[in-house]
């Protein structure tokens, strides 16, 4: 599930926060890395998370619990953006083994499947509207297909996104078996094999 808007980029970079300001260190860090999440980033994650989802959906697609659960299972299925040091973006995803997803690929974590089950898209509330959604996704889809293991990736969101993902390759497999309360959801798929993402240079 994603919250994540395709308005084109604010060609002015925001002030850091101060919740971003306070964790900065000096001179110590990059001005901006992606890289594979850790446990000890599962409570900055669930913030962003939290506040992404829960104006709009009143749920979150994965509790604090469930982010270290997958953060310490398969931390190669996740990356996170950062901004001198803080969080400002991630996904977060585990590996799957069934054609489709069910309701239990919620929360499991297959070693022996082949596909990886995007479980959240989420962008801290004052870097959204500047395309780092769409970065971070590219970013990550070359991530996965640089894992021989992973064939495809899948995930599942409202159907005012589908257009957005389909941008990167993902095709409509129709609606999900998983139903979080009384929302449904569309399930998306996208082969990893001969994506253009593979021969794409983006600069990302």
């Amino acid at each position: 599930m994603s919250t994540q808007s395709t308005h084109p980029p604010n060609p002015e970079a925001p002030r850091l926060p101060p919740a971003i300001l306070s964790c900065q260190r000096r001179h110590t860090l990059p001005a901006s890395e992606f890289r594979c999440l850790t446990p000890e980033d599962a409570v900055s994650a669930f913030e962003i998370e939290r506040e992404a989802f829960i104006s709009v959906l009143g749920v979150c697609p994965l509790y604090l619990d469930e982010i270290r659960h997958f953060l310490t299972l398969c931390p190669e299925l996740s990356l996170g953006w950062f901004e001198e040091g803080c969080l400002v973006a991630f996904i977060i995803g585990s590996l799957w083994d069934k054609d489709r997803l069910m309701q239990e690929s919620l929360t499991m974590h297959r070693p022996g499947g082949h596909i990886a089950h995007l479980h959240v898209l989420a962008v801290h509330c004052a870097f959204r509207q500047q395309g780092r959604g769409p970065i971070l996704l590219w970013r990550y889809l070359h991530h996965l297909g640089s894992q021989p293991a992973v064939h495809r990736a899948a995930l599942m969101c409202e159907d005012a996104l589908v257009p957005f993902y389909e941008r990167f390759g993902f095709h409509a497999m129709g609606p999900c078996a998983i139903t979080v309360g009384s929302l449904s959801f569309t399930e998306l798929h996208c082969s990893l094999q001969g994506h253009p993402f593979l021969r794409r240079n983006s600069g990302c």
